[in-house]
């Protein structure tokens, strides 16, 4: 196989785990990608360009299991069951150390998906309809990348926007050359960048797609970039401006919920992408060619497969009988336990998998809620959230929560709405809250409960190969 350049210091020494059979990272050049060595001279080299980026985000060691997963994990929504297979025993049980595997792993897959979009948005192939969207799923996956380093390994902004987040890097290694040792950026500046990313997607890409490849949910779009500027804003504390951007989506983007139990059922039960606007914004492609088998998110969630984590009980009672998420939690005997098993992702016996869900019309309404209750706009803030609640739940009564009940109301229906998906654990650290995450008793490998604000692995470890190789990095404080 071809080698593709380092363009932070730790690419030069780091290695995968199991899924790379411990070849070095520098070693995988990804089918459906141009080669970092190879020029980006055409609308079709930089499609190219851009499948690899995507297709790089669907391996276990990242979006195709570990980043969604430990956002429940290692929060308070999934818990590893006391008969598994010896996956992420580390993690479940707060023992992750400065070597982290894990982590290094989610540091290298993102900065390899950030240098592919650095390659394309410094291309300079004339401007066509084409190359415009190409440029801004660029600019918005390279966000998309750094929202999710920033939340793992740095302090959340809400909390400290003056801390270290990560390194932001902009130019590809034909720029830069191969050994870049960038320091650590403010968390402030990583945000700033991420905004400003989404504001040049935004503005770049045609709302009416494109010909070069199909317009569906695989791939990000233009409202797509708006919903996750919105998250961002969200995370930052800016509320106006989350409205704003959440605003945006929902009056112009065309999407809607699942109008009733049987279109429900029917969006979860699928393994295709969307291209009717129903439900998802953006999701990984995860077929037979991506999915990661045994390895992927599906198959450790499911009853059918591993069916090694599990859903908290404490999760699964904030369910009424009537809410028709509770059907994507079912109960089901293991060993002499009755668990409850995620059943959000159902195509795990099939080649293609479940699509990767990154990001949802129902966060946009949760966000849009949020900001407006948090703005003091109860009445605005009321309308959004029981816009999803009651879809959810017919039988539930709206909500008329005012002040910081209408505020917590929105925070628990994130939660509901969200769970296995990745963001509980973002949601919890930009509130600053000590937490605890259920003991399970017999039904649970172990438990690691109380998490508080003092506790320093609530950052994931700067990979010591980066320390190591780069002078300039500095380490979370605690490992």
């Amino acid at each position: 196989m071809k080698k593709r350049q380092a363009y932070i210091a730790i690419f030069a020494a780091a290695t995968l785990t199991a899924a790379s059979c411990g070849k070095s990272f520098l070693d995988e050049e990804p089918s459906t990608s141009v080669s970092v060595g190879n020029a980006i001279v055409s609308e079709g080299s930089m499609l190219e360009a851009m499948n690899g980026a995507y297709r790089n985000m669907t391996g276990s060691l990242y979006f195709g299991r570990n980043v969604p997963l430990f956002g429940d994990l290692l929060a308070d929504n999934v818990y590893l069951s006391s008969q598994n297979s010896g996956r992420l025993i580390p993690m479940n049980n707060y023992t992750f150390v400065g070597s982290s595997a894990e982590a290094a792993n989610i540091w290298s897959s993102a900065y390899f998906v950030i240098q592919q979009a650095n390659r394309v948005i410094n291309t300079n192939l004339t401007a066509t309809s084409n190359v415009n969207h190409m440029l801004g799923e660029a600019y918005a996956l390279r966000a998309l990348n750094y929202f999710y380093l920033t939340n793992l390994f740095a302090t959340p902004y809400a909390v400290n926007p003056e801390a270290d987040g990560v390194p932001v890097v902009t130019l590809p290694t034909s720029e830069t050359g191969s050994l870049n040792k960038p320091a650590r950026n403010k968390v402030k500046e990583v945000y700033a960048q991420i905004i400003s990313d989404l504001d040049k997607a935004f503005d770049l890409m045609p709302a009416a797609g494109m010909s070069i490849h199909p317009y569906n949910t695989n791939f990000l779009s233009k409202y797509a970039a708006k919903a996750l500027q919105a998250r961002a804003y969200l995370y930052m504390g800016d509320y106006a401006k989350a409205r704003d951007a959440a605003k945006k989506v929902v009056d112009e983007g065309g999407y809607t919920l699942a109008a009733t139990e049987a279109a429900f059922t029917t969006f979860w039960a699928s393994n295709v992408m969307r291209t009717d606007k129903q439900e998802t914004l953006f999701e990984l492609n995860n077929n037979a060619a991506a999915n990661a088998g045994v390895e992927g998110l599906d198959a450790i969630y499911s009853s059918k497969s591993l069916g090694d984590m599990l859903a908290t009980d404490e999760l699964y009672d904030l369910y009424t009988a009537t809410d028709r998420r509770r059907s994507l939690i079912v109960d089901a005997a293991r060993g002499t336990n009755t668990v409850h098993y995620v059943n959000k992702y159902q195509n795990v016996t099939n080649t293609d998998r479940d699509e990767i869900k990154l990001l949802r019309y129902a966060e946009v309404l949760l966000i849009l809620a949020e900001s407006e209750a948090r703005l003091n706009n109860t009445t605005e803030g009321q309308k959004y959230l029981n816009m999803v609640a009651q879809n959810r739940d017919p039988d539930l009564t709206a909500y008329t929560y005012t002040g910081q009940a209408l505020v917590d109301a929105v925070i628990l229906e994130r939660r509901k709405e969200l769970a296995f998906e990745g963001l509980r654990l973002f949601d919890l650290f930009r509130m600053n809250v000590t937490f605890n995450r259920p003991d399970m008793g017999a039904k649970a490998h172990s438990s690691y409960v109380e998490v508080k604000t003092t506790d320093f692995r609530r950052l994931q470890p700067i990979p010591e190969t980066e320390l190591a190789a780069n002078p300039n990095m500095r380490k979370n404080l605690g490992y």
